[in-house]
């Protein structure tokens, strides 16, 4: 007797079943209590200012879709806007809007580096910039995280191999994981040393560090070899992405790069949004005073109970076990604490976490309050 197939999806029953007996399967929870795990770090995302401008926007006309890529009819005045007016905020040459970060980051490594060339990653990158770069048919290599001379390293075996192609260094400025800070100063110096291209991921340190909220590499723009890519929808409350790049890096991503060409191109209308959020960016930095001073009173009482003082918003507190990290999530969520557990792939096994996040959407007694239960449950 011939036995009937095994349902098409039955592989994936299997899977799931062990992500759940390791505890790693991911399920989609709705907001509930205090805000301590969104990337809104400066409380923008329900701000009525933004809010107001969207109404206005609508009831002037504005469209809310595209209809089209921006190369046939999806092209608006409101998506050039944005990117002449990014390109004057953050000092680049040129700006190109996008989706989201994640598209902009597989547009930019996908399209930019050629074959020849070597694309050498910090090993903590986001997921986005590594699919890019597996589109790409550069050569590819991972430096030790936040080690220079491991950057280094690389590029002199590279051209020791008789290699000619140009180094391309991707980096964040600000990890999304663990919270540190990139060396910048001293990567470009060595991306200038070796005629490479700096590209740094600002997705978490747009509005909420440097001059006006520009960000950790905003000294770095205008730079003929740094190409910096900043998403809205963190601390700018809204969505899109940018890359900030020299002129001729721009008319090549529109060129070559794929998730550009063959995507509807982003809402008009949240085009508009964006340009208003650098606006609020520019002219409240109270938000980001506050912002710091939650930090500060956050390290204070949390590094006390091994909360890793990043300097930053994002302060992570790793459990190790992903079972155990997964437990400390749900009793703080049963308390009213919106915080949730980060397991592999999303950081190294063994590395499993609590990820806080210090946001305008929460008060000195609320962290006060996280602390005590924090140390409850420790």
């Amino acid at each position: 007797m011939i036995s009937a197939p095994c349902n098409p999806f039955c592989l994936l029953y299997d899977e799931l079943g062990r992500l759940k007996s390791a505890g790693r399967r991911r399920v989609l929870r709705r907001a509930a209590g205090i805000d301590f795990s969104s990337n809104d770090y400066l409380g923008l995302a329900a701000s009525p200012r933004l809010r107001e401008t969207a109404i206005a926007a609508l009831r002037g006309g504005i469209p809310v879709g595209a209809g089209g890529s921006r190369l046939l009819r999806g092209n608006h005045a409101a998506h050039e806007a944005i990117e002449a007016q990014a390109a004057q905020f953050f000092g680049s040459e040129a700006a190109l809007f996008l989706a989201n970060g994640y598209a902009a980051n597989m547009a930019l490594f996908a399209a930019l580096p050629r074959a020849g060339d070597m694309i050498i990653h910090d090993a903590l990158v986001h997921a986005s910039a590594h699919d890019g770069m597996r589109l790409s048919r550069a050569d590819r290599a991972s430096a030790r995280h936040n080690d220079v001379q491991a950057f280094a390293d690389h590029i002199a075996a590279y051209r020791k191999a008789g290699k000619k192609g140009t180094v391309w260094i991707a980096v964040e400025s600000l990890y999304s994981m663990d919270g540190d800070k990139a060396p910048l100063g001293d990567l470009a110096e060595l991306a200038d040393r070796e005629g490479g291209v700096l590209v740094v991921d600002e997705a978490h340190a747009t509005g909420i560090f440097g001059d006006s909220g520009r960000g950790l590499a905003h000294h770095l723009d205008g730079r003929a070899n740094v190409i910096a890519l900043r998403t809205f929808g963190k601390a700018l409350g809204c969505e899109g992405a940018l890359i900030c790049c020299p002129q001729i890096v721009k008319d090549a991503l529109v060129n070559h790069a794929r998730p550009f060409i063959f995507s509807t191109a982003p809402s008009p209308l949240s085009a508009h949004i964006a340009g208003e959020s650098l606006r609020i960016v520019a002219e409240e930095p109270h938000r980001r005073a506050e912002l710091h001073r939650l930090i500060g009173h956050a390290s204070e009482r949390l590094v006390p109970l091994g909360v890793t003082d990043s300097g930053s918003p994002i302060m992570p507190l790793i459990v190790g076990d992903d079972a155990a990290t997964m437990d400390m999530a749900g009793q703080l969520q049963h308390a009213g604490f919106d915080l949730r557990g980060i397991r592999p792939p999303t950081v190294p096994a063994g590395e499993a976490r609590l990820r806080i996040s210090i946001t305008l959407n929460i008060t000195a007694a609320d962290i006060d309050r996280l602390a005590d239960r924090l140390e409850q449950i420790a």
